[in-house]
């Protein structure tokens, strides 16, 4: 009993941590932790993945079909700020990274890619991390929905491009300025800009061994700083069915208690009288 309250004496004078504690930091909310114990994993670190990638002068001015300098850059941009977020998850011993922020800025001379998220593993630590931690921009909810049904994310698929559309001739302009006409222009490099990036999105899920890309976010229109330029950018979470097979998952209804809403006060039902 002695031996023991002093251990405890000076695990307290300690600040409370065992040598090898550590203590966990995530953007999780308390009821997305919990989902995460639910099914036997746990956040552990809040990690970071930045890349800047620069754009060749003058490739906005002029043009015909797709621009490929930006969208390589763009494509380069994602991929190493991916790669270095793993690379934080690994370090910090998890086996993959939930709740991805993606804040992605394109601009006239480089593309800035910002990933944020919560590393986060196992609790039995029987299993060792894998080779290439998974990235994904599920939420925690999202991702445990995916467990529980027999599916695992393996990375972040992406594509994106940007191409050149025409500017219409001076006689063309005045023959449709007093009449509703389709820019047929703009309508054109629209869909050569959308079909370029849902292939190369899906060209990124393949190279992970992806069976299906979920949770796809695009995001398309004019540039802001050269608006004859349609760009189209497409991302999501790539994933496979696991070793065990799809499992059907029954839905539950949850009623929550902390409504905001007062449909009425409860001091209006006290008799007035």
């Amino acid at each position: 009993m002695r031996a023991e309250l002093a251990q405890a004496a000076a695990w307290l004078a300690e600040g409370g941590r065992s040598p090898d504690a550590r203590a966990a930091t995530s953007d999780l909310s308390m009821d997305e932790a919990l989902l995460l114990h639910s099914i036997g994993w746990e956040p552990i670190e809040l990690v970071f993945g930045v890349s800047v990638t620069s754009i060749q002068a003058g490739v906005w001015a002029w043009g015909r079909g797709e621009l490929p300098s930006p969208s390589d850059a763009h494509n380069l941009a994602v991929e190493h700020a991916s790669d270095r977020l793993g690379q934080e998850c690994a370090a910090a011993g998890g086996h993959g990274v939930v709740g991805v922020r993606v804040d992605l800025e394109i601009h006239a001379r480089h593309v800035d890619v910002a990933l944020v998220g919560t590393a986060v593993r196992p609790v039995a630590k029987t299993n060792h991390p894998p080779g290439r931690p998974f990235v994904s921009d599920l939420s925690a909810r999202d991702f445990v929905l995916l467990a529980n049904s027999g599916w695992e994310p393996l990375g972040l698929a992406f594509g994106a491009s940007f191409v050149y559309a025409p500017r219409r001739d001076a006689t063309t302009a005045i023959r449709q300025s007093n009449q509703n006409v389709e820019l047929a222009n703009l309508t054109q490099a629209l869909y050569a800009a959308r079909e370029t990036a849902m292939e190369r999105m899906q060209a990124s899920g393949i190279r992970l061994r992806a069976q299906g890309v979920v949770g796809v976010r695009v995001e398309e229109g004019p540039m802001r700083f050269a608006r004859h330029v349609i760009g189209f950018t497409a991302r999501g979470t790539a994933v496979r069915l696991g070793a065990d097979g799809h499992r059907h998952v029954r839905p539950e209804v949850v009623l929550p208690l902390d409504d905001t809403v007062v449909q009425f006060e409860a001091g209006s039902l006290r008799s007035q009288g």
